[in-house]
C-alpha cells in the first residue's frame, strides 16, 4: 500500500523519499527507543536531497524497505501548513479570518493538519504561530498512508484535485515576515538596471550551486525572478533561458529543470515586486 502510494505522489511529480518507521522499540533506525522523531526521518543517507520521482528507484526503495514511511519533498509541487496542536489550529482560523482555506488536508497520525498550497518560493518556517509551521523549499512533510508512533494513520480528509490553492495573502505575509529597515521605503532607483543585475546574479548562483542544494537554489531563483517577470521587469522567455542554461551547467537534468523553473516562476509571478515600495528581498548575500 506503501508503495502504491509513493509511485501516485511521484506520477504527481512530488519527489518521494522512504521515512524510517514507528515499531515496538519505538523506530526503526538504529536509536530504537532513544529516537527522538520515530518515524519522521529519512532512510536514506543524504536525507532530502535523495528524494526521486523516478518509479524504478522508488520500487527499489520500498523493495529493501516494505514497511517506509512515506515522505514528500516539499517546495517543488506543493507547500504545507504543519499545524500539530489545537492551539495552532485555532491560531490559523483566527489568522485568516474564522475559517481555514478549503484546499487539501491530511489528518496527521498525531492528531494535527496538513494543509496543501501552491509553492510559494518561501523556504521552511518554524512558529510562524505557537503550533504552526511552515514546510516549503528544503523541506518534507509525512504523507498519506503512513503511521505515527503514536498508532495513528496518516489519511487524507480532502484530497488534491487539478489545481492546488494559492497561500492567504494574510497566512503568505507572516512566512515573509517584515521587510528588513534598510528595505523599508525605498524606492529602486533603477529597476531596470537592477532586473538585469538580479538575472545575472540568479543565474550565476544556479550554475555555481554544490550537489544537494542546485534544484532548492534553482527554486528560490525562478521564484526571485518570477517576482520581477510579474513586475513587467523581466521577460519570462529571457529568464527561462538564462536559468535553464544555468541549471544545466549545474549538472541538473532537462526535466527537473523544466519542473523546478516552471513552478518557481508562476509562483514570483502572483507576488510581483513593488519598485515604488522598496520590498526588493532579490539580491542575496
Amino acid at each position: 500500500m506503501s508503495l502504491t502510494a509513493a509511485l501516485a505522489y511521484a506520477r504527481h511529480g512530488i519527489p518521494v523519499l522512504p521515512l524510517h518507521t514507528p515499531d515496538l522499540r519505538g523506530c526503526s533506525c538504529d536509536r530504537g527507543a532513544r529516537c527522538e522523531r520515530p518515524g519522521k526521518h529519512p532512510r536514506l543517507r543524504h536525507g532530502l536531497t535523495d528524494a526521486s520521482t523516478d518509479p524504478r528507484q522508488i520500487e527499489m526503495w520500498w523493495a529493501r524497505w516494505p514497511s517506509a514511511n512515506i515522505g514528500l519533498r516539499t517546495g517543488i509541487a506543493m507547500d504545507v501548513a504543519d499545524i500539530d496542536s489545537e492551539e495552532g489550529r485555532h491560531g490559523l482560523t483566527h489568522l485568516l479570518g474564522g475559517f481555514l482555506p478549503a484546499g487539501p488536508r491530511v489528518r496527521t497520525g498525531g492528531g494535527g493538519w496538513h494543509l496543501w498550497f501552491r509553492p510559494t518560493g518561501f523556504g521552511n518556517r518554524v512558529h510562524l504561530l505557537p503550533g504552526l509551521d511552515w514546510r516549503g523549499v528544503g523541506g518534507y512533510v509525512v504523507a498519506p498512508p503512513s503511521r505515527h508512533a503514536r498508532g495513528g494513520d496518516y489519511r487524507w480528509v480532502r484530497r488534491p484535485g487539478d489545481h492546488l490553492p494559492a497561500g492567504p495573502a494574510s497566512l503568505l505575509a507572516l512566512i515573509e515576515g517584515p521587510p528588513p529597515p534598510s528595505a523599508r521605503h525605498r524606492p529602486i532607483a533603477h529597476p531596470d538596471r537592477y532586473a538585469t543585475a538580479a538575472l545575472t546574479a540568479e543565474a550565476d548562483r544556479v550554475a555555481a550551486a554544490p550537489v544537494g542544494s542546485r534544484n532548492d537554489t534553482l527554486n528560490r531563483a525562478a521564484f526571485a525572478l518570477g517576482r520581477l517577470v510579474g513586475a513587467g521587469l523581466l521577460d519570462q522567455g529571457d529568464v527561462v533561458r538564462e536559468l535553464d542554461a544555468a541549471a544545466r551547467r549545474a549538472g541538473l537534468g532537462r526535466a527537473e529543470v523544466r519542473r523546478t523553473i516552471r513552478s518557481g516562476l508562476t509562483a514570483g509571478r502572483r507576488m510581483p515586486i513593488d519598485a515604488e515600495s522598496g520590498r526588493t528581498p532579490l539580491l542575496r548575500a
